[in-house]
């Protein structure tokens, strides 16, 4: 298997998300799931797609360092590797990695403009110009979380981005959820994604839920794919 084939074959496929071209493409997408269950593997895999179809893709982790987030993109490519026996894989992914970038922050340091200011800096010394963003560890119970996510996609419109994906904890105890069945705490925030995925255990399996999908997605909302438990890889359903 080649490095084309990794970009057609993949489940993600379902999703459309290479439909992300020119504003009418953009998107803004989320992936929530209880405490442990995989969101950044989920993230990373979302990511990868991205950077395996060309994409330069800044990968923001709030909370973690660098080099444990830079180990799920090694774990999961290997995961990769040993399922689907990539052809020349060294040489894939040191080509496919030159399309990342991962920028740490503190907990308590995020914010939106902090991150463009950062963004725009590395664009202008020609050292990484994102075209797509993933933000993993965003804390959605802060108060002013509204205007955080709307400065996000202000520079999303400014940078011209083609995506933005951020993750999100639900808890099982909260049964706040919006019309679209969007469980708290970002029940509140719904209309500012154009997808959102469940990552949801059922008896043996795990499934990646679709609430929400916009016209640029293939798939109708309530269709799943499955996740592997043993190595969190996404499956055809």
């Amino acid at each position: 298997m080649e490095k084309e084939d990794l970009v057609s074959n993949n489940p993600l496929r379902a999703l459309g998300l290479e439909k992300e071209e020119g504003a009418a493409g953009r998107r803004v997408g989320l992936v929530m799931a209880r405490a442990g269950l995989g969101k950044t593997a989920i993230l990373v895999q979302i990511a990868m797609d991205s950077m395996l179809r060309d994409n330069k893709v800044l990968h923001v982790a709030i909370g973690e360092g660098v080099e444990k987030t830079r180990a799920w993109y090694e774990d999961i490519l290997d995961l990769m590797n040993q399922e689907k026996k990539v052809e020349n894989f060294q040489q894939v992914v040191d080509e496919v990695m030159q399309n990342r970038m991962i920028m740490t922050f503190k907990e308590n340091s995020f914010s939106a403009a902090t991150l463009e200011e950062r963004m725009q800096d590395l664009s202008q010394q020609g050292i990484f110009k994102a075209e797509c963003l993933v933000v993993d560890g965003f804390d959605f119970t802060e108060a002013d979380n509204a205007s955080v996510l709307n400065e996000l996609k202000s520079t999303m419109e400014k940078n011209d981005l083609k995506m933005i994906w951020l993750s999100a904890v639900c808890h099982r105890d909260d049964e706040r959820v919006s019309a679209n069945g969007v469980p708290a705490p970002c029940h509140e925030f719904d209309e500012v994604f154009d997808t959102v995925l469940l990552i949801s255990p059922e008896g043996d399996d795990i499934r990646l839920k679709t609430l929400k999908c916009s016209e640029a997605c293939s798939v109708d909302a309530g269709k799943y794919l499955i996740v592997d438990p043993a190595t969190m890889l996404i499956k055809k359903a």
